[in-house]
């Protein structure tokens, strides 16, 4: 990942690249790798997200048609 500073704006380069890793999920990524998790725990988190994820879309889905 690579971000230019310009005009010695090292404030706004570090903020672009917070926006950057933020975007990619790389905070969340290493939350996660903070500590080790169970492969039992992770199939459970990684079903849970898909439930909320498919939820959102249902809910968007239903909101774009007008129901």
């Amino acid at each position: 990942m690579q971000v230019s500073v310009r005009d010695n704006n090292v404030d706004q380069a570090l903020r672009a690249l917070k926006k950057k890793m933020q975007r990619e999920g790389i905070f969340r990524e290493m939350k996660l790798r903070r500590n080790y998790e169970k492969p039992s725990e992770r199939r459970v988190r990684e079903e849970a997200e898909a439930i909320r994820r498919h939820r959102k879309l249902m809910r968007k889905r239903l909101e774009r048609e007008g129901y």
